[in-house]
């Protein structure tokens, strides 16, 4: 099984391109998914997260994770980006491999692992092909303050805590530019999902 490696910086639309492969056919193991279900109430990403912070931290009023809260947190400070990160990331990969596994078992030819920070936790070396997705630097910029509602400060904080753009592409065996249109980005995936079937058949 050819296991495709999707990601790409904060606001470049990686989850749109996921939305397209899934119209195609392709099976998503999302990790964003992955790790809101392991947080959920009594799961292992929740406990973490309530004994490391206590629970006036971590905890919202009705017993959920306060994420906003978290989220200040770990983009503030690296040390606690860091916990965070050797906290929850072998969690949810061993649940993204148990699915990967599932997956194989049934003959499955070819796997997308959807992975916004593919590159910063490590995970390249689950995937044979890597897809990164791309906007310029500016659309960017007003695509994040536009959906988290950020002033241009705080999204340039958010996107300055992850990879540079510019080595995630230098990484990529794919790059799709979502600079464009719907229908531009769409003909991309298209484009390189038909690729990746033919040589499969190789």
């Amino acid at each position: 099984m050819i296991i495709l490696g999707l990601t790409g910086g904060i606001a470049c639309g990686k989850s749109t391109v996921s939305s397209y492969l899934r119209e195609l056919g392709a099976p998503i193991v999302d990790a964003d998914a992955i790790a809101i279900a392991l947080a959920e109430k009594g799961q292992p990403v929740y406990n973490a997260f309530v004994k490391h912070f206590g629970p006036e931290i971590a905890l919202g009023s009705d017993g959920s994770l306060n994420r906003a809260a978290i989220g200040e947190m770990v983009f503030r400070d690296k040390g606690e980006r860091r916990w965070m990160d050797r906290a929850t990331h072998p969690l949810i990969r061993g649940e993204v491999e148990n699915r990967l596994k599932g997956l194989a078992d049934k003959g499955t030819e070819i796997a997308v692992v959807d992975v916004p920070l593919l590159f910063e936790a490590g995970w390249e070396d689950l995937c044979e092909v890597i897809w990164v997705v791309s906007v310029s630097p500016q659309i960017q910029l007003k695509r994040l303050m536009k959906r988290n509602g950020l002033s241009e400060k705080l999204a340039q904080d958010r996107i300055n805590s992850q990879m540079a753009l510019a080595e995630k592409l230098r990484r990529a065996d794919t790059v799709i530019d979502n600079s464009g249109t719907i229908e531009e980005t769409r003909s991309l995936v298209l484009k390189a999902w038909e690729r990746l079937n033919a040589a499969q058949c190789v």
